[in-house]
């Protein structure tokens, strides 16, 4: 028989900044008490760079727009999906080195053993990204 997965994890909150750090305590508390050691503090920021960039670029003024993240553990990784109403493309710049912001996706780049930016089905973005789960020891 399979190995049945774990349902993903599925939140949604208002595009709003104060939303930035209701995420990461959700994506983090989230984890089983076991992993957060390994994976919390890159995991919360992961979450906290991508919610503010979604927030930032990804979204309109309508007070409606939602951004949305899902949360599941595959193939050695646990996979954050970061997802906003926005059609656009967000790319790893190098910022300048006085600028004050520009630097979430270097980060993203970074810390996770893989991530992508897709298109979603029917509108919007999401940033998908993955850390590797460490073994203890």
């Amino acid at each position: 028989m399979p190995e049945i997965p774990l349902v993903p994890v599925h939140w949604r909150f208002p595009a709003d900044p104060a939303s930035v750090r209701r995420a990461r305590h959700a994506v983090t508390e989230s984890l089983p008490q076991v992993l957060r050691p390994h994976l919390g503090d890159d995991l919360g920021l992961l979450t906290s760079e991508l919610v503010t960039n979604a927030i930032r670029h990804g979204v309109g003024r309508e007070d409606e727009d939602l951004i949305e993240l899902v949360l599941w553990p595959a193939d050695g990784h646990y996979w954050l999906a970061v997802s906003d109403p926005g059609s656009g493309k967000p790319m790893v710049v190098e910022p300048d080195m006085d600028a004050e912001n520009g630097r979430g996706l270097l980060l993203v780049d970074r810390l996770a053993a893989a991530w992508t930016v897709r298109p979603r089905p029917a509108h919007g973005t999401s940033v998908i990204a993955g850390l590797a789960l460490r073994q203890s020891g």
